[in-house]
């Protein structure tokens, strides 16, 4: 992938390479944020621009000034379009590339306050948890030479443990020469097996040499079965999870089990570990001692309001005729709970208060059964922006197996591959596999792109389970030879339902 001639001024210039993701998603102007997503996602190219719009908007408005830049509200985006089709694959992959906090849920999985359930506000508390663990982990990406340098150091000291008074100075304080007493010779004579007396280094000097020796043996992997002995602390109390809170203290701000183990004291044990593990002990020891974890929180909340994106799949599955009765009575339920976060309220979660007026939110749905304008008309407001995905052809399905950097044709050659096989599909082949994906989604149930899924599994089944004994190492499928494997499964009416 290249990059374009010119770019926006404000835009930071980049120096990654072509083949990389970028760090910030944002950071790129929307031809750009289009080609990331072209390099999984056939098609679809309408919703591939919306999404790059609403996410290049986030950065646009963090340039903007300041006395407009709360005024700036996100265009939410409702995906709509059949299963299959790519509608969750693009969730998917911004959530890889976006370098921002980014969730997906499914709206099903809500229930409405007073049902027994996940609450909608939970979304959010996902959000500032998943906002945690990634600056944490940048933070600790900026920090781990520091900590393997703390580690190799801890290292070193199990290895080679400090002289104690009785090593240092066998003859104690008694030991020093009374006052006009003469001195020894600094260290005395050893002889060599050569016949040579050469002068003894004193103890601190043998001591750096030595430490200086097992430093290289260890930074040349020369030490990793020696078995050290270091001391960690346990990790929780499972006993503690069980425990319902007080009265007065439940909540979502309040993590009861948490509070309990940060008052009851900390319990370490000494574990025998080869260096290698040790190693690994000792250097998330040393990150967890010099990330602030204040510091982390106050980021990760800062970017869950400006930059976070929430991708809410399944919105169909919440809408329904309204008023109705029965066992789906907390649907509509759920769109008024899910109104708020969505139009901009505060969420209390356990790390702090949470705004959403400026979180992004993208909603996709199949909507075969319901319609967008089942919704209630205050949340289709809020989804102002529609776009419509359409079904996939025949020319789609060969280019999904092709051009992806992702095709499933990539995928099972190299698992061939592992078994010293190489796998090739003639272009004709790979035609006759995505006709055959067509056919079948005409007649039995349209499920998009997934359909490869079942026909390429079932066509390479038997290739696949006798591949460690195939004499065969160069498997080459034409299109005779997909025909001639999956012809007689489509024609079958009754086993069809079944296999395919």
């Amino acid at each position: 992938m290249t990059e374009p001639a010119t770019q926006p001024a404000a835009s930071p210039p980049s120096t990654r390479p072509a083949d990389e993701p970028p760090p910030w998603l944002e950071e790129l102007p929307p031809k750009q944020i289009v080609a990331e997503l072209d390099r999984y996602i056939v098609g679809q190219d309408p919703a591939k621009r919306a999404v790059a719009i609403a996410i290049r908007n986030r950065w646009r408005r963090a340039q903007a000034p300041e006395e407009i830049r709360d005024e700036i509200l996100p265009n939410n985006i409702i995906m709509i379009g059949p299963t299959g089709v790519g509608k969750t694959e693009i969730a998917r992959r911004l959530a890889r590339l976006a370098g921002a906090p980014f969730i997906k849920v499914e709206a099903s999985k809500f229930t409405e306050v007073g049902y027994v359930g996940r609450d909608v506000e939970s979304m959010i508390r996902d959000l500032v948890d998943a906002a945690i663990n990634m600056v944490r982990g940048e933070r600790e990406d900026d920090l781990y030479p520091q900590a393997e340098q703390r580690a190799e150091e801890r290292l070193l000291d199990l290895l080679l443990p400090a002289p104690t008074a009785e090593t240092a100075d066998p003859a104690g304080v008694a030991g020093t020469p009374p006052p006009g007493a003469a001195e020894p010779p600094p260290g005395g004579f050893v002889v060599s097996t050569k016949g040579e007396a050469q002068p003894v280094k004193p103890e601190e000097e043998r001591r750096r040499r030595t430490r200086d020796k097992l430093r290289q043996l260890l930074r040349d992997g020369k030490l990793e079965e020696r078995q050290v002995e270091v001391e960690v602390s346990q990790q929780g109390f499972p006993l503690l999870d069980m425990m319902p809170p007080p009265q007065g203290m439940e909540g979502p701000d309040v993590n009861w089990s948490e509070m309990l183990q940060d008052l009851l004291p900390k319990r370490k044990k000494r574990r025998t570990v080869q260096l290698g593990e040790a190693r690994r002990i000792l250097v998330d020891e040393e990150l967890r001692k010099l990330v602030d974890m204040d510091d982390v929180v106050n980021e990760a909340l800062d970017r869950v309001e400006n930059h976070g994106v929430v991708f809410v799949d399944e919105l169909d599955k919440i809408a329904g005729e309204r008023g109705g009765v029965g066992p789906d009575v907390s649907r509509e339920g759920v769109q008024r709970d899910l109104l708020p976060i969505v139009e901009g309220s505060t969420v209390q979660t356990r790390h702090g208060y949470v705004r959403t007026d400026h979180v992004l939110f993208i909603a996709a749905g199949a909507f075969h059964v319901a319609k967008p304008s089942d919704l209630i008309p205050e949340l289709q407001g809020r989804f102002p922006i529609r776009v419509e995905l359409a079904s996939l052809t025949e020319g789609d399905f060969v280019r999904i197996m092709t051009e992806p950097e992702n095709a499933l044709t990539k995928q099972y050659q190299a698992l061939c591959a592992t078994e010293g096989v190489t796998l090739e599909f003639t272009d004709d082949g790979i035609h006759e596999v995505a006709r055959i994906a067509t056919v079948l989604n005409d007649r039995i149930e349209n499920i998009g792109a997934r359909r490869l899924h079942t026909v390429m599994s079932t066509l390479l089944e038997d290739l696949l389970f006798d591949l460690p004994e195939v004499t065969e190492k160069r498997v080459v499928f034409d299109a005779d030879r997909v025909r001639a494997r999956l012809m007689h499964i489509v024609d079958d009416e009754d086993l069809r339902k079944y296999i395919l």
